[in-house]
C-alpha cells in the first residue's frame, strides 16, 4: 500500500492534527472530531454546520470559515459522522439565531443528522435542514435512497453561508439553500477506482482502458462502463446528462471538480471542453470554478456541476469567503 500515512486507524486523527497546525483560524477538536471557526459563535448570524465521511477533502472541513460553514463534522473515511459530533458542533456555533444543517443525501448522513437535529432542539437550539441531492446519474445507489449529494454541496454551503453572513434569518437562509440545491445538477466520471486506507486496494474493478460514467464519490457504480473516451467526448456525455435534467433558461455557475487524482492540467483542459459544449447548447456561463473540491481519495476522474442562478444567487456567490479550501474577496 503506497500511501502517505502512518497506519489506517489514525488517518483521520492525523489529518485533523495537521489541519489544526496549518490553520490557527480554526478550532480543531481532534478527539471529538469537530472543526469550528475560531470566532464562533458570531452574534446575529445563522450558523451552518455540515459534515460527512472523510476522504472528500476539502469538503467539508476545508470550507469552514467566514462566508461559508461555521463548523464541520468529519467521520471516518467514507463513513458518516455520529450525532454527538453534530450536536457538539451546533452548540459551539449557535449564537441564538439558529443552525442550518447541510446534509448530503447518503443514508447514514441523513439518519444521523435527523437524530442530531432532535437532540439539538432538546437543548434549545433552533435547527433547520437542507438535503443536497444533485447527482443525475442514478437513483437509489449503494449508499442512498434517491439521488446522491455531490458537487452542489459546495454551491449550497457557499451561497447559504453568504446569506447567513448578511444576517438573514434562519428561514431565509434555509430557503436559499433549498433553492440552490433545486437549481443544481451534477454528473461524475471515474477513470480509475478509489483505494481506501483500510482496504489498501481498489474498492471496485475498473480495467485499464475503461471508464465509468455516472460514478459516485464513494466509488458507487454509475450508469454504464465504456472504453476510454476523449476529454471532449466525456464533456459531451456529462454536460448533456445534466442539461437533460436541468434545462436552464438563465446563466449557470459551473464547477469542474477533480475526484482527487486528476491534475489541474487535465481539469483545465476538460473545462475547455465543458465550456465548448455549453456554448454549443446555448447555455450562458456566469462563473466557473475548476479544481479538487469534492473528491474521492485517489480516484482519477472529474464531475460537472451546473447551478442555474439569478442576480441574487450570483451576488451571494461573489460575496467574500475565507476558508482553507475556498477564498476570495477578503
Amino acid at each position: 500500500m503506497e500511501m502517505l500515512i502512518n497506519v489506517p486507524e489514525t488517518v483521520v486523527a492525523d489529518a485533523l492534527r495537521g489541519m489544526a497546525a496549518a490553520h490557527p483560524e480554526l478550532t480543531v477538536d481532534v478527539e471529538n472530531r469537530v472543526i469550528v471557526r475560531r470566532d464562533a459563535p458570531v452574534a446575529g448570524q445563522v450558523a451552518l454546520v455540515s459534515g460527512g465521511g472523510s476522504g472528500h477533502e476539502p469538503l467539508h472541513g476545508g470550507f469552514v470559515g467566514p462566508g461559508m460553514l461555521s463548523a464541520a463534522c468529519p467521520g471516518e473515511v467514507f463513513t458518516s459522522p455520529v450525532p454527538d459530533q453534530m450536536v457538539r458542533a451546533a452548540a459551539a456555533v449557535d449564537s441564538g439565531a439558529g443552525v442550518l444543517f447541510v446534509v448530503k443525501n447518503y443514508t447514514g448522513d441523513v439518519l444521523n443528522f435527523d437524530m442530531a437535529a432532535e437532540l439539538a432542539e432538546d437543548e434549545g437550539i433552533q435547527v433547520a435542514k437542507v438535503l443536497v441531492n444533485d447527482d443525475v446519474a442514478v437513483t437509489d445507489s449503494l449508499y442512498t435512497a434517491g439521488r446522491r449529494g455531490t458537487g452542489a454541496t459546495l454551491f449550497v454551503e457557499k451561497i447559504a453561508g453568504a446569506a447567513a453572513r448578511e444576517g438573514r434569518p434562519l428561514e431565509q437562509v434555509e430557503a436559499i439553500a433549498r433553492r440552490v440545491n433545486e437549481s443544481s445538477r451534477s454528473f461524475g466520471v471515474a477513470l480509475s477506482a478509489v483505494t481506501t486506507p483500510a482496504k489498501g486496494s481498489p474498492t471496485f474493478d475498473l480495467p485499464s482502458g475503461e471508464l465509468e460514467l455516472g460514478i459516485g464519490i464513494h466509488g458507487e457504480p454509475g450508469r454504464e462502463r465504456r472504453p476510454m473516451m476523449t476529454s471532449g467526448e466525456i464533456a459531451e456525455a456529462a454536460v448533456d446528462a445534466v442539461l437533460t435534467d436541468l434545462g436552464p433558461s438563465n446563466p449557470v455557475l459551473v464547477l469542474v471538480n477533480g475526484m482527487g487524482a486528476t491534475p489541474l492540467l487535465e481539469l483545465y483542459g476538460f473545462n475547455a471542453e465543458v465550456q465548448r459544449v455549453l456554448g454549443e447548447r446555448g447555455v450562458a456561463v456566469a462563473r466557473t470554478l475548476v479544481g479538487n473540491y469534492v473528491t474521492s481519495l485517489d480516484m482519477a476522474g472529474a464531475s460537472v456541476t451546473l447551478c442555474e442562478i439569478d442576480e441574487e444567487l450570483l451576488g451571494l456567490w461573489d460575496a467574500p469567503v475565507s476558508t482553507p479550501g475556498l477564498r476570495w474577496g477578503m
